[in-house]
């Protein structure tokens, strides 16, 4: 199979010629972020995660689509290379749906968020997205304002995003209410509990739940075929092996906060500075979690994916 990319009826799409025949051909597609991958992770384990999890959609009998802007060009599915200089190169830019035009028309290198990896996603023709974490509306966020761009795209972008709930260094409450304002299914797959990213609990009642990938995908084509534009968010709880009771992660949580706080971080560096330095403090723990809560998160929206392309 050749490497070079297919040029799609956007001028600015390129798609893998994996990702194109799948789509052509009516196939189950996962698209994956590349935040993740230049800013989430250390080199090499950022590779080994990617290349892995791309593997464990092919075993799920879908076809992985990582997303991200290179040269300024719409990347739906790397190559090798790419993925390499994605997870290497410093130049790279962490960059949300604002920064989409910017990117693009300067011929930048961009590491898609859940947020512009849902827009891409959705010009491309995938409805289906697995990622490690959603954002959110931030702690203090009713005196900051600080509410992540995942959840505007989430509520406008006809994608459902599969995550292990929301970030626990967020506001998980208050974002379940906006989310809820907004109209966004917030549904967790197996369990009457909101997941809260390294642990299965939050501490909040999911406001809806299924019991399969088979009935979230249903919920997809209902959705949809009825008009209600918008995404989804599946939560997904991270394996129980894998697990960081709330218990144990608050406290380093809190720690990190604060560490952030005295540095005077705001704005789209705090993410990756909160997840990095609890990496740290937790001597490698919470990275481990990380990498267990993607792949299984790439596993179920194979499952996800492949029941809601034999609906369509």
């Amino acid at each position: 199979m050749t490497s070079s990319p297919i040029r799609t009826t956007h001028p600015l799409l390129d798609l893998h010629p994996e990702v194109a025949e799948a789509l052509a051909a009516g196939k189950a597609v996962v698209a994956l972020e590349s935040t993740i991958i230049s800013h989430g992770m250390p080199y090499p384990r950022n590779v080994e995660m990617a290349r892995g999890v791309e593997d464990l959609i092919r075993a799920g009998g879908a076809v992985p689509a990582t997303i991200a802007v290179l040269g300024g060009r719409l990347k739906v599915g790397l190559t090798p290379g790419e993925l390499e200089l994605l997870a290497t190169d410093k130049n790279v830019q962490k960059i949300s749906t604002r920064d989409l035009p910017v990117t693009v028309a300067l011929g930048g290198h961009g590491a898609t968020t859940v947020a512009s990896t849902m827009r891409i996603a959705a010009l491309a023709g995938i409805r289906v997205f697995a990622t490690g974490g959603t954002g959110g509306v931030h702690r203090g966020g009713t005196q900051t304002l600080d509410v992540s761009a995942d959840l505007m795209e989430l509520a406008r972008t006809d994608v459902c995003v599969v995550s292990a709930g929301v970030k626990s260094i967020l506001d998980i409450g208050l974002t379940l209410e906006y989310l809820e304002t907004q109209g966004v299914p917030a549904i967790t797959l197996g369990s009457e509990e909101f997941p809260a990213f390294y642990s299965r609990s939050s501490g909040f009642r999911s406001p809806l739940t299924v019991k399969t990938e088979e009935e979230a995908a249903r919920v997809l084509h209902a959705k949809w075929s009825l008009g209600i534009g918008g995404g989804v968010l599946l939560a997904n709880p991270v394996p129980l092996d894998a697990e960081i009771p709330a218990a144990d992660i608050t406290p380093h949580i809190e720690q990190a906060l604060a560490d952030m706080d005295a540095l005077g971080l705001t704005g789209k560096d705090t993410t990756p500075y909160l997840l990095g330095r609890i990496v740290e403090i937790t001597g490698g723990r919470s990275l481990d979690t990380n990498i267990a809560l993607v792949r299984h998160n790439a596993a179920v929206a194979a499952r996800v994916a492949r029941a809601y392309a034999a609906l369509r």
